[in-house]
């Protein structure tokens, strides 16, 4: 098969096409003739040498989600078929013609939903998903600042906390990204470039933070909250390491949590999937859209990589295979 493989850590051209041998699957495996394969930030850091695949999972091939057709199954699957159209979080190698996904991890592609719209799916509602309705426990009539609105994880978030009926507030970096914000059903979007966004929200109720930038938004995170609130990491762009008041933690009573969800066990991540099945995917051409921005063949992934980098997109990127 054909794969996308990182051949030394470094820039994007260092992404080659090479040919490797088609995985084999485990009794409890299908595998996937992938069609289409999402781009994710995490992708990013892996071909930088800065996240490196789990054990057990190919080490040289990003891409954490696909969408394509079955083509085998293990001798213990019962429940999927050949020919059934999936798309599925896996823990790395999506960048390549087939993959292997545990048959629980298989998600139905919805009727009306593209390959390339169904591979940008998996990777960002988990994500979502886990963080802000599970650890963020967010809820009905409440409310919510999602940092980065604009790009995948954030286009996601707003859709599905304003379908669950919350208030929904977010940052952004440009008018484009704002209006683009505004249209998904965020209720009020600040352009950080031009504003201070604690000053613009400090009347706001919020009650779910859901941040990946760190450093300095630390504080003006916890200033923003509401008392009960729940403030959630996925991501610490602008710095790992910040100062915390814990008086002013414990007078608001407030609960700082976070995640990463590559490297979770299939104890946890199935129980997911099952989840999202359920809230999620009758949503799906409703409430929720796939934010597809643009395609790419699999030969341009380093285009791609380019595109993801530089933060010129608006929703997510995909690969055709």
């Amino acid at each position: 098969m054909r794969a996308m493989v990182i051949t030394k850590p470094g820039e994007p051209d260092v992404l080659q096409v090479q040919e490797r041998a088609i995985p084999a699957i485990a009794e409890c495996e299908v595998l996937i003739h992938v069609k289409a394969a999402g781009i994710n930030r995490p992708d990013i850091f892996q071909r930088k040498g800065n996240y490196p695949a789990p054990a057990g999972t190919v080490e040289d091939i990003p891409g954490l989600e696909v969408a394509g057709i079955i083509t085998q199954l293990g001798t213990e699957v019962t429940e999927r078929k050949v020919g059934e159209k999936v798309c599925c979080l896996v823990a790395g190698g999506g960048y390549a013609e087939y993959v292997v996904a545990h048959q629980d991890m298989c998600l139905p592609i919805p009727e009306g939903v593209s390959f390339e719209e169904a591979a940008i799916l998996p990777e960002t509602v988990y994500t979502v998903w886990d963080n802000v309705f599970r650890r963020g426990a967010l809820r009905k009539g409440e409310s919510i600042l999602i940092h980065g609105g604009a790009g995948g994880i954030g286009s996601t978030a707003i859709q599905l906390a304003k379908a669950f009926g919350t208030r929904v507030l977010t940052t952004v970096s440009s008018d484009e990204k704002e209006a683009y914000c505004l249209q998904l059903g965020a209720d009020k979007a600040v352009n950080y470039r031009e504003s201070d966004f604690r000053e613009v929200l400090q009347e706001e109720k919020v009650n779910v933070v859901l941040d990946s930038i760190g450093g300095d938004y630390f504080q003006k995170n916890l200033d923003l909250l509401d008392t009960d609130g729940r403030l959630v990491y996925i991501n610490a762009m602008k710095g790992h390491k910040v100062e915390l008041n814990i008086l002013k933690l414990m007078q608001k009573r407030i609960l700082i949590t976070g995640s990463t969800l590559r490297a979770r066990e299939l104890s946890f991540k199935i129980p997911l999937t099952g989840e999202i099945h359920q809230h999620v995917w009758p949503l799906i051409g409703k409430s929720f859209r796939p934010q597809l921005f643009k395609v790419f063949p699999l030969e341009d992934a380093a285009e791609a990589h380019e595109l993801m980098e530089n933060g010129v997109f608006l929703g997510k990127l995909a690969l055709v295979i």
